[in-house]
């Protein structure tokens, strides 16, 4: 388009990366956190869970809102909370104010769908495709950028000067929108399902909770199967509220197109694959060596066997929309590279090298599929959708790698002896993962037959 904004693309990408890598900033930081405050580990593991829980329930209600012509005002209202949360994790409060911080930048990660609407609206349509690919790859290998700084940081000067650096970073990505980001093409307003809205923030904070809190099933199963049965109810409840409504939240109809419904599902069984996989390689390399395996990488060391899967993800994914096939055949191969990392994995742990490949492998295989996806989706979206489509797809995607968070947990828990897993553990919980993805495979084939 002759009326593209100047440096449109690149203010939109950084701030797809700044709030990925904010909402993912608690993770090298939980055991830092829980020596700082003086709280226990499953505490200052909420410094990362409640940021997860905020941004799954913020990014539908971001992406009907960011529908209509007020998505400027939209973002720079969601990136001021995010700056307010960043601020609020820096200065030397209680506990409670930290993780009220933590959920308060975690809205931010409802913004990856704003920018793809945003790219859509005021780029050509092959210029918006690309684009769209790198946002999506952005808010998935994005997770690894913050890694190694923080954890140089807290390693030098203690956790404030990390959370220091996502505080800078979100006031950039702030000042990047206010100067860049145009005004949305005019259409009719997008009025909010607040029912509905209402009881997809319920059945989400439910069953992610269910999800993301492992020690809930070993304590307290009978409740836990409780709060599970009265979330699914709550999320069957919305769907039947969103039939009928005049102007749902989401168009449960849309999401019907086999298409859309194909993908959504993909994005879930392929999100707990990969989650799972860079959490135990995370936890493999950072294991002390006198367990009898394992490298004992400090937080810094670890954040840099992250970089390969960063760079290696964001190179698949500024390559992959260059190649000229469809991009349900690039999701199956990437989906196919995933299931390679995890045999790699699975084979070759004894030397630093073995995961440090199958986390570039796995980086590969990330950043392709993040960059097929939304192209499915889109496909056939109508274009003032974009961002209502895609905030789902999003959504599903936190809740897979949600559960691939827990798989890990569970699976290492239960090989757990003293006070680490049994080396074989790591072997069960990539196989695993390994069954996953490959039935991921086996999906994605299928969407290919069908749509």
């Amino acid at each position: 388009m002759n009326d593209e904004p100047r440096f449109l693309v690149p203010a939109v990408v950084f701030v797809a990366l700044v709030v990925a890598v904010v909402g993912s900033l608690g993770a090298p930081l939980i055991t830092a956190v829980a020596d700082q405050y003086d709280v226990s580990l499953a505490a200052s593991q909420w410094t990362l869970t409640i940021p997860l829980l905020s941004g799954a329930v913020a990014t539908p209600v971001l992406g009907r809102l960011g529908s209509g012509p007020h998505r400027r005002r939209v973002v720079l209202t969601t990136l001021g909370l995010v700056v307010l949360g960043s601020t609020l994790t820096v200065v030397p409060l209680p506990f409670a104010v930290l993780l009220i911080g933590r959920a308060a930048q975690g809205t931010g990660l409802g913004l990856t769908a704003l920018m793809m609407a945003t790219a859509t609206d005021h780029l050509g349509e092959r210029r918006a495709a690309s684009t769209i690919a790198l946002l999506s790859v952005a808010s998935t290998a994005g997770i690894g950028v913050g890694y190694p700084l923080a954890g140089a940081l807290t390693d030098a000067a203690g956790i404030r000067a990390a959370y220091g650096l996502g505080l800078v970073v979100t006031a950039l990505a702030f000042v990047a929108a206010f100067v860049v980001l145009p005004q949305a093409p005019p259409r009719p307003g997008r009025r909010v399902d607040v029912p509905g809205a209402a009881l997809l923030t319920a059945g989400l904070l439910a069953l992610l909770v269910v999800i993301s809190q492992t020690e809930l099933w070993r304590d307290h199963p009978a409740w836990t199967a409780v709060i599970l049965a009265g979330a699914l109810l709550l999320l069957a409840v919305w769907v039947v509220v969103e039939t009928r409504v005049a102007h749902p939240l989401i168009d449960i109809r849309l999401l019907r197109h086999p298409a859309v419904a194909g993908a959504n599902l993909v994005m879930f069984t392929g999100g707990i694959g990969m989650y799972l996989l860079l959490g135990l390689i995370t936890r493999y390399v950072q294991t002390p060596a006198s367990t009898g395996y394992g490298f004992g990488l400090n937080t810094f060391e670890a954040g840099l066997v992250l970089v390969p899967f960063s760079v290696a993800g964001f190179a698949a994914g500024k390559l992959l929309p260059r190649l000229h096939v469809s991009p349900r055949t690039r999701l199956a191969a990437s989906a196919t590279t995933v299931l390679v990392a995890f045999v790699l994995f699975a084979l070759s742990r004894a030397h630093l090298a073995g995961p440090v490949v199958a986390m570039t492998v796995l980086g590969l295989g990330v950043g392709a599929f993040a960059a097929s996806m939304p192209a499915v989706i889109l496909a056939v979206t109508p274009k003032s959708e974009t961002a209502s489509a895609m905030s789902v797809n999003q959504v599903v995607r936190s809740i897979g790698f949600s559960i691939g968070s827990a798989l890990t947990g569970i699976i290492l828990a239960a090989h757990t002896t003293a006070q680490f897993p049994t080396e074989p553990a790591y072997a069960t919980a990539a196989w695993t993962g390994a069954a996953i993805t490959a039935a991921t495979v086996v999906l994605t084939l299928g969407v290919l037959r069908r749509s």
